[in-house]
Formats: structure tokens, sequence, C-alpha cells
């Protein structure tokens, strides 16, 4: 984190990305001596409720993020920023987007934990549009304009008051992640699921180290009823990116049990701090990862470290893993919402878990249009890491193989939503390798 002090003093100059959280109330106008050099600005958890009219100074300002601050309106000076890709104002009080506050080459727009009941229309006419985070806010419905964003990729609209989902949205050719929950649209299931599941009193828990935390929650390894080894997930209630934590809490309950699945032993029950958490299966050490978050530069795309490659046997056990599970999770009416590389783990002979149910929706289990899209929407997601694997097979895989497989890939990935295969089909293709 960089200091006021040191920007005041010249010593930040010629960096590109600067970081301030010092309990701002005004825009430091010595930002502008790095406007030759300067390419992402992180002015996140201050109280800046304004920027300045002439922001467009900053010409190589290509991402900036001013979450955890006091605007109650998207500054209109952002539309002149020519340069300017990301916006990320989550967790404001922002109740009005003007149509031109949002720049011509608009990427990735966060507008997380607000308080919209509309957007403009013009957030349609920016054709670069790929990530678009709007969970947790009050909006009853969409801009139609939206349809008109070809390159939409991944949509977080859960924790708001959609009555339905419009039908352009399940047919945009590149949506891929999409999430939903907590909206009156979605069925019975999710307020069902805490009825379904065994219940474990804090007091058999006891907690020893930290394995992880995301968004969501932390992770530790614990003893449960002093003998059995188990992963404890404590919820922090905080609205996420994604949406809200007890959703994903309800979906881990609701997907079941299935090879690829991370076991759920039980909901905790009389947490002093009455918090939210899982008793779940504790995954062997010998699983890891296999992508990490995508980048600010990547966008909606893993990363994979240079060193990933795989034979084509265990490329195949994990895609046939995770089609496999992706089609369980289908049946049970869930689709996962952010099925991906950095959402798997996985072990050197192939096997895989499928985790993270932050994004997961329910949806009806009777067959229907739009039980179909919404399935096919993530057929896309399962196409994308299949070009990922292909990618990076090493060994194994003839020629014959690598476009049978790769015909595949394309099909999953198709534009036409409808015309994709559905997980059952995906199955059993695999099998035939």
């Amino acid at each position: 984190m960089d200091t006021l002090a040191q920007l005041r003093a010249g010593q930040l100059s010629g960096i590109t990305r600067l970081d301030l959280s010092c309990g701002l109330t005004e825009f430091p106008r010595e930002i502008f001596d790095l406007a030759d050099s300067l390419e992402v600005l992180n002015l996140s958890g201050n109280a800046l409720r304004s920027l300045p009219d002439d922001l467009h100074r900053l010409t190589r300002l290509r991402v900036l993020f001013c979450s955890d601050n006091q605007f109650t309106e998207l500054p209109a000076c952002l539309g002149q920023c020519t340069a300017l890709t990301m916006i990320g104002f989550k967790a404001n009080a922002i109740e009005n987007v003007p149509g031109g506050a949002l720049p011509p080459l608009l990427r990735w727009l966060i507008l997380t934990d607000n308080r919209l009941t509309e957007l403009p229309t013009e957030l349609g006419e920016r054709p670069h549009l790929q990530k678009l985070m709007l969970a947790g806010n009050q909006l009853q419905h969409l801009p139609e304009s939206l349809e008109h964003c070809h390159r939409l990729e991944l949509i977080r609209i859960a924790a708001n008051q959609l009555t339905e989902l419009p039908e352009w949205l399940l047919t945009l050719p590149s949506l891929t992640w999409l999430a939903y929950a907590g909206n009156p649209l979605e069925t019975e299931a999710d307020a069902a699921a805490l009825e379904a599941t065994a219940s474990i009193p804090w007091p058999q828990l006891s907690l020893e180290k930290k394995l992880g935390e995301g968004a969501s929650g932390v992770i530790h390894q614990g003893l449960w009823e002093q003998t059995k080894q188990v992963a404890v997930k404590l919820y922090k209630g905080e609205m996420t990116s994604d949406g809200s934590p007890l959703h994903e809490m309800n979906a881990c309950i609701t997907a079941g049990i299935h090879p690829n699945l991370i076991r759920v032993e039980g909901r905790i029950v009389g947490h002093p701090q009455a918090q939210a958490g899982l008793v779940m299966q504790l995954i062997d050490p010998s699983y890891r990862n296999l992508a990490g978050l995508p980048s600010l530069a990547s966008c909606t795309r893993d990363v994979y470290a240079d060193d990933t490659w795989f034979s084509a046997g265990v490329a195949l056990r994990i895609a046939s893993g995770i089609a496999s599970v992706a089609e369980h999770l289908h049946r049970q009416g869930i689709t996962h919402g952010d099925l991906y590389g950095h959402n798997i783990m996985w072990n050197e002979d192939g096997d895989c878990l499928l985790g993270d149910f932050g994004a997961a929706s329910f949806h009806a289990t009777s067959d229907s249009l739009e039980s179909r899209a919404l399935q096919r929407i993530e057929v896309r997601a399962f196409g994308v890491l299949l070009g990922e694997l292909l990618d990076r097979i090493d060994s194994g895989l003839s020629d014959e193989g690598r476009e049978s497989l790769g015909a595949l890939q394309q099909r999953c990935c198709q534009p036409d939503v409808l015309a994709r295969p559905g997980f059952s089909e995906v199955v059993r293709e695999l099998k035939g390798f």
C-alpha cells in the first residue's frame, strides 16, 4: 500500500499502479503528477463522495477501484476517460448510474452491494463489455439494450428483485458464467435446503489450523467429536461479488453426494456469534487448485502456471469428472455459475473435486426452454475449461483425438445456446476416448 506522504513527496514518480487507503475525503490532486505512467488506481477503503471533473487527464488510466467509499452516484467524469476499461465501485451507496458515466471502452463493471434500482440504456451500447457484477442491489429488470452485448461472458445479478430472467439474456452468444440466486424468480429449493441436512452442534467441533479464506468465508481444519478430521467453513455473511454466502451454503447442501464433490457432513448450529457454517470432508493435501483466478488483463479467463501440463489420460479424467458432476448438479436443479479451473482441486492421477458454490443458482428440474438454456450456458463454461486442458496436454493424445476433442469443445462454445450439447451427451462422448 502506498502512502499519501510518498505521493506528495514525489517518491512515486513513474509508477503504473497506485493504492491509497488512508481515510481520504477528497481526491489528492498530486495524483495528476503521475499522468504519464498511471494505469491502475485503487482508492478503495476511503470516504470519497466524488472525483474531479478533469479525471480524464490521467490519459493512461485503464483500471479504477473505488470500492468501500461513500459515492451515491457513479461519477460522470468516468465517461471522459478514453482508456478506462475496468471500473469497481463495490459497497458504496450508489443509486444512480448516468449513461454518460460509462467510458467507451468499458470491459468490466463492478457495482456490487449498492442501491441501484435501474441501469441506463447506454450500458448496452458498450460493445467491449465482458464482465458485469451487479449482485446485492434492488434491480427489478435489466436494460434490454444488453442484448447487443455479444461479448458479455460473466454476469452476476444475485440478490436483487428480479421476478424473471429476460429471454434475451439466455440467448447471449458468449454468456458463460451466470449467477442469479436470491431473486424472487428462484425456485423454492433454495429455501428448503437448510431443512434437508444434518445439524452439527458447535460444541462438538474444535478448530485447528486455518486452511484458507475466500470472499464468502474462512475454512479451518478441525475435529468433530474429537475423533474425525473435517473442514469447517464459517461464512462471513457479507455480500460478495457472486451474491449472498447463505445461498452458497444452501447450494452446497442441495448438491448432494457425488465423487467429484466435496462431501457436506452437516450445517453448524449453536455458534456463539450465530455464524452460519458447514462441516465438510477434509480434502487430502495431494489436491491443489487447477488454475489461478483471472487477472486484470485476462478478465474472464483463468491464469495457469507456466509449468502446468497434463498427460492426455489425466486431462481426460479431469474433464470427465467435471462433466459428470455438472450433469449431476443440473439434475438437482442447480447451475454452478462459476465452473472454472480455479474452483477445481486435482491431484496427479486426475482425480478432481468441484468447489466454491458462491455463484450457484436454482432452476426448475422439469425440462423447459429456460432450464435447457441455463444448463447450456454452463456447458459453454465447460467448453472453455476443455479448451484450456487441451492446450496443456503434452503427451498421449493422437492428432485424431485432439481433433475430436477440439470439435467437442467448439460445439460446447458455439454461439447458438440451445444447439450446444447437454452434459449427458458430453459425458457419453468423453467416455469414447
